[in-house]
């Protein structure tokens, strides 16, 4: 029966530094795994991991409602140009998530109490299990830690915040509908003056046969506004517990009547882990 020999030596360098052995087996015989461990690599297949890309917040947060912009005088006589926003019946938890039930920890609070009919029947079901009143609008809350959260439990603005503190106010912005380069994008228009071919036109847009086609990203006339935004860092500068209002210095995403989110703002190494 034929036998073949195979040496370490013949495969390079790298493999010289192992002691020099030889392996024996017949072309009739089944080549094991320990013999040909080094000519095949074995791969392991990964646990699968659900993940989320969700971002942390720093806290707990509560919504409100944009009621408009006033000055409000402090008491050295500074005027400082405050947003007011109020809060109507809600800020209710609504469900707790946790790691071993849904993957991730988060908080799911409710707000704007609605009538019935307003809702769908699975909305109202969530809700009905729950134990709360009907809510228009629902969001979550991720946090590092829910142990301290129930179902139903209120969240009061006064206990969460207070006046000083920096907080991430995030909103819709007021749509602007479609709009030219110039307003959209801070274009320069060209001479207004009678030869000028190009007052407020665009321009050029791209190349000719290379690359053939116009880049994705490109700016351009399309619409514009009505789109999610957040302003971080804004202090509170004052607390109305009796017109249950907070005035936040300097203007916040969207007109009044629009829906706010009112997070602590995050700060990387005190309340927001650096990695």
């Amino acid at each position: 029966m034929p036998i073949a020999t195979l040496s370490l030596h013949s495969l390079g360098y790298c493999c010289q530094k192992s002691p020099p052995f030889s392996l024996k087996s017949s072309f009739l015989s089944k080549p094991t795994k320990t013999q040909f461990s080094f000519a095949f690599k074995t791969t392991e297949k990964r646990p699968f991991s659900h993940i989320v890309s969700m971002s942390m917040e720093a806290g707990i947060g509560v919504m409100g409602t944009k009621l408009g912009m006033m000055s409000f005088f402090e008491t050295d006589g500074t005027v400082v140009p405050v947003t007011v926003v109020g809060f109507r019946e809600g800020n209710i938890v609504t469900q707790v998530k946790t790691l071993a039930t849904d993957g991730y920890d988060a908080v799911q609070v409710g707000y704007r109490r609605v009538r019935d009919k307003k809702l769908t029947k699975p909305e109202l079901g969530h809700l009905g299990k729950a134990g709360v009143i009907p809510m228009r609008h629902l969001q979550e809350f991720r946090l590092q830690s829910v142990g301290e959260f129930e179902t139903g439990q209120k969240l009061a603005v006064e206990e969460i915040f207070k006046e000083g503190d920096l907080v991430d106010v995030s909103g819709t912005t007021i749509g602007k509908g479609f709009q030219g380069g110039i307003k959209r994008h801070n274009f320069k228009r060209g001479q207004m003056s009678h030869g000028s071919k190009s007052h407020r036109a665009l321009g050029s847009i791209g190349a000719g046969t290379t690359p053939g086609r116009v880049y994705k990203g490109k700016k351009m006339p399309g619409r514009m506004g009505g789109s999610k935004r957040k302003i971080r860092k804004l202090k509170i500068v004052k607390i109305d517990n009796e017109l249950r209002v907070v005035m936040i210095k300097g203007a916040v995403p969207g007109k009044p009547g629009n829906l706010l989110r009112i997070t602590p703002a995050k700060i990387v190494g005190k309340n927001i882990p650096k990695s």
